[in-house]
């Protein structure tokens, strides 16, 4: 009897599991709930009570699981500074330097996309004004029209060390209309640093430019003195193309070849350089004065456009008219007649691409705004940060015609210059001022 009970009571449990066995295969008994999403974490820069840091400092931020929403920065007084975010939301930017030894307080809020917000806050400290600053220039001015070879430089009164450019380099910002990258490049002593793109600027194009130095450290104690910035145009195509085996300058105006010009340039004692320059000042006239060197004088010129800091330019010189096209007499400079000089102050614009070819020396890299006196390759590498990915060199070509090897138009056989394909020519040599 008792085995029968028993067994009795295991059917019974048998029959009672059997729906909880059919719920498990047609669903979960118990209702799932979703986990909340977590609030992202955020890491703010500089640290809390952070003392004596340059005016130029910037509020770092590092996001995971969100992004950065806002960025509150205010000074003692409670004003709230402009700024904002860089495009990569690495840091935030201030619109102009802080105020030296004041103390400011940055919030910051980073939210995902389920809403969830954390904030952080830090306070910190600016130093004192510093006791040397490094002035800056920048090339480029607003409400001006340049040519299409025009490189942005920015240039420095005294040697930039290897390890302050990086910093003084994310400083540099530079946008285009229509957008059109380039790469920053520095010249080796450190006094220059070029922005250009890897082909011409497109006419049109608006550039806007901000040196944002002002308190930047720029190394062996010293800060930049002041921000600037500026946006201008791009005007059309004109390039100049001198040629010292015909004594010739051809002007090409929107890739038509306008005009041949007879030139006489620097005689073998001081002669001209070869390689690829840019107008960088235009006058009506100018004094050239090289007193003090092994070969004084000082002479007023008229119509002349700097080519190198060295002195070079292009210019009226009417004393020279009989050598021009034939031999060359002058102290550098690319001298033609008054009438071709008044027809190239009225053609060229401060940016556009001057190519010389043939002559004894080359043109020395930072002899004015030599950005396109390299090829694109040797260009980047001259930049203290990581070149962006689509900015880098593409393997060359195979050589040939088709492919721009020998017997492709460019300069060698009258068409306008191309980008990235420097003359050949001798040693480099320093030229002289005011030829």
């Amino acid at each position: 009897m008792v085995l029968r009970r028993r067994a009795v009571l295991l059917v019974m449990l048998v029959m009672a599991a059997v729906p909880l066995v059919l719920a498990g295969c047609t669903g979960n008994p118990f209702e799932r709930v979703a986990r909340p999403a977590p609030p992202p974490k955020l890491t703010i820069t500089p640290a809390p009570d952070s003392r004596d840091l340059p005016t130029s400092v910037e509020i770092g931020t590092a996001v995971t699981g969100g992004k950065v929403a806002d960025v509150v920065v205010t000074d003692a007084s409670g004003t709230r500074v402009d700024g904002a975010m860089r495009a990569d939301g690495s840091s935030w930017m201030p619109s102009r330097a802080l105020a030296n030894k004041q103390t400011y307080t940055a919030e910051v809020t980073a939210k995902n996309d389920a809403g969830k917000a954390v904030t952080q806050k830090t306070t910190f400290s600016t130093m004192d004004k510093p006791a040397k600053r490094t002035v800056t220039n920048l090339n480029l001015q607003s409400d001006q029209t340049y040519g299409v070879a025009m490189p942005i430089t920015v240039s420095f009164d005294s040697d930039i060390p290897k390890e302050a450019r990086a910093g003084i380099q994310r400083r540099l910002l530079v946008s285009t209309d229509p957008p059109q990258p380039g790469v920053w490049s520095w010249d080796e002593n450190g006094r220059q640093v070029s922005y250009r793109a890897p082909d011409f600027w497109r006419p049109g194009t608006t550039v806007s430019v901000r040196a944002a130095l002002d308190g930047v450290p720029m190394g062996e104690g010293s800060f930049g003195d002041t921000d600037r910035s500026g946006t201008a145009k791009i005007g059309n195509r004109v390039f100049l193309e001198i040629d010292n085996a015909t004594k010739q300058m051809s002007v090409f105006k929107d890739d038509v070849l306008v005009r041949k010009i007879p030139v006489s340039l620097g005689k073998s004692s001081t002669p001209t350089s070869s390689g690829k320059m840019v107008i960088m000042e235009k006058h009506e006239s100018t004094v050239f004065d090289t007193t003090g060197s092994p070969d004084p004088y000082v002479v007023t010129v008229t119509n002349a456009q700097r080519l190198t800091w060295g002195g070079e330019f292009i210019h009226a010189a009417p004393w020279s008219v009989g050598a021009q096209g034939e031999r060359n007499v002058s102290h550098g400079c690319t001298n033609v007649s008054d009438a071709n000089a008044e027809f190239l102050m009225e053609t060229t614009k401060v940016g556009d691409l001057v190519t010389i070819k043939g002559t004894e020396v080359t043109l020395d890299q930072g002899n004015g705004w030599t950005a396109w006196n390299v090829s694109w390759d040797e260009f980047v590498k001259g930049s203290a940060l990581p070149v962006p990915a689509d900015l880098k060199p593409a393997p060359p070509p195979p050589s040939g015609p088709a492919n721009g090897g020998p017997g492709n138009g460019g300069p060698a056989n009258g068409g306008p210059p191309a980008a990235d394909k420097p003359p050949a020519s001798p040693a480099p040599s320093s030229s002289s001022g005011g030829r």
